[in-house]
């Protein structure tokens, strides 16, 4: 009683409405918790049913290995694209006829043949350049076996080594200039810091005579550079004058001189074309000259005159039986100083403003490399774009818009 009277009135008596404020809260919070899991749980279910039925669905193929990786990569030659429409090269749905005529001359005929299935065809524009990924390997489509090594062939589709292996430019028509450094394999340091220190856009012309050939061929493709093969010609004043073993000799029969022709392009792969070491003899003589480049055209490869001879027949014959061919404008290192070189290729500048486009040469060594390194780096600024050898030789093909 005394208890109840002290006590505030109602305070030892519990309410109802009170309880039932504090309890509704807490009461919604635990059901929105559950139904929170529960949703959760049920969405992972989903998921995971989601992500297996997606892997049935895609059938992804186990991991290959790299060789198989690569051979899938490089081919051109799927018959469907991406979203299972029929896919065509430039020359698919053509049969293919070649035919070698009594000159020598390979003649190729493409004839329509019926195509199979309905519905739309897409038609994939020529690839000018190979996959960088896979830059350092051949496209085996492009290669017969021969008893020199594994020399280049123009495909059944009609691609050439020369496109396959030519490195990709702007298509802009402002200030062109290559820059080709030669003598690759035959020096260690001089091979490696030529790879190494010039950009890539500076192609690299090896010595059939160099020393692994193979290995430096792939890191200078890894590194973005396009190539070529210097092959040895007669210079004058033969044999003392000598460029090395297996020199194409003027006097020598032209099977001769095919066959070491073959030697020199059986040491490596992925190649745009040849460049002559030396050959002042041979290239003023068009009789020995004639059957190499027409090989040479055949394969569908470039030739580089190097314009040390002033006497070569290399133009006109070129010219004759429709061989992609250039001759450069200036040899960069006559003198071997690097401020030397460097004026050399303010001259080159100055040709390629004034024609458009230039090509100079020049050797591996540490001063050639050197300056070829500074000028270049300067040279974007000034609105100059480096380009493969291939980009400026002048081609019938292209000319005639095949």
């Amino acid at each position: 009683m005394g208890t109840d009277l002290h006590a505030p009135l109602g305070q030892n008596r519990p309410s109802g409405r009170r309880r039932t404020r504090m309890f509704r809260p807490i009461f919604l919070l635990a059901v929105f918790g559950i139904v929170g899991i529960l949703g959760l749980s049920l969405y992972a279910m989903r998921g995971d049913e989601a992500l297996r039925q997606v892997s049935e669905d895609a059938s992804l193929p186990p991991v290959e290995p790299a060789e198989n990786a690569a051979e899938k990569i490089a081919s051109d030659s799927s018959d469907l694209a991406s979203n299972g429409l029929p896919r065509s090269s430039p020359h698919s749905g053509a049969s293919v006829e070649r035919t070698l005529t009594d000159d020598g001359v390979v003649v190729t005929k493409y004839t329509p043949r019926r195509r199979q299935g309905e519905g739309p065809v897409l038609i994939d524009t020529p690839r000018i350049g190979q996959d960088p990924r896979m830059a350092a390997l051949p496209n085996e489509a492009l290669l017969e076996e021969t008893p020199h090594g594994r020399l280049p062939v123009i495909g059944t589709d009609g691609l050439r080594p020369m496109d396959q292996y030519a490195r990709p430019w702007s298509g802009a028509r402002g200030t062109r200039v290559a820059i080709v450094v030669g003598g690759l394999g035959l020096s260690q340091t001089g091979s490696q810091k030529a790879i190494k220190e010039l950009p890539g856009g500076v192609t690299l012309a090896f010595a059939a005579t160099g020393n692994s050939l193979q290995r430096w061929m792939q890191e200078a493709r890894r590194s973005g550079h396009e190539i070529l093969i210097q092959v040895p010609l007669e210079p004058f004043g033969y044999p003392n004058n000598d460029p090395g073993p297996s020199t194409l000799l003027a006097d020598a029969p032209a099977g001769e001189n095919l066959a070491r022709l073959h030697e020199a392009m059986g040491t490596i792969t992925n190649y745009t074309g040849i460049m002559n070491y030396l050959g002042g003899r041979y290239l003023a003589d068009a009789d020995a000259l004639e059957p190499v480049l027409r090989d040479i055209a055949s394969r569908g490869l470039l030739f580089l005159d190097d314009g040390s001879s002033t006497q070569s027949a290399s133009g006109n014959i070129a010219k004759a039986i429709e061989l992609p061919h250039a001759f450069a404008d200036v040899t960069l290192d006559g003198q071997l100083q690097v401020e030397a070189v460097l004026r050399k290729l303010d001259d080159l500048e100055r040709i390629a403003r004034r024609n458009g486009t230039a090509i100079g040469v020049a050797s591996a060594f540490d001063e050639s490399i050197e300056a070829i390194r500074q000028w270049a780096a300067e040279a974007e600024r000034r609105g100059i774009e480096i380009v493969g050898i291939s980009a400026l030789v002048t081609d019938p093909a292209k000319a005639q818009g095949n």
